[in-house]
């Protein structure tokens, strides 16, 4: 009897975190920063506040609970507006990032930087 998802369910969950990785790179490489830093833990939150124009110090609320789910929609709204995209989209990047960072990466959006009020 075999046990766990088998051989091809890990190359498919290889793949998809493969791709996955490819696509925040990308979104990392549009907005001017390293691609590279998708794969370094902690890193890649910090050029995630920088890219969503969140202040820094907020790498310390994704250490408390429930807070840390609040700050990471805020920020996927925040690289979702940076990108010209709709609050919309920001929710889809965060409780959809499978979905929605492909579209962003691969897509024709633009990183705009900030707003301007």
């Amino acid at each position: 009897m075999e046990e766990g998802p088998g051989i091809i369910g890990l190359i498919v969950q290889l793949a998809i975190c493969v791709f996955l990785i490819a696509s925040i790179w990308k979104v990392f490489a549009k907005a001017g920063k390293p691609g590279w830093a998708a794969i370094v833990p902690i890193y890649n939150l910090v050029v995630m506040l920088e890219i969503a124009g969140k202040p820094i110090w907020w790498i310390v609320l994704f250490f408390i609970p429930i807070a840390n789910i609040i700050v990471a929609i805020l920020i996927a709204i925040g690289i979702a507006e940076r990108f010209g995209k709709s609050t919309g989209f920001g929710i889809g990047l965060a409780l959809l990032g499978i979905i929605f960072y492909p579209i962003l990466g691969f897509g024709s959006a633009q990183y705009q930087g900030p707003r301007l009020s």
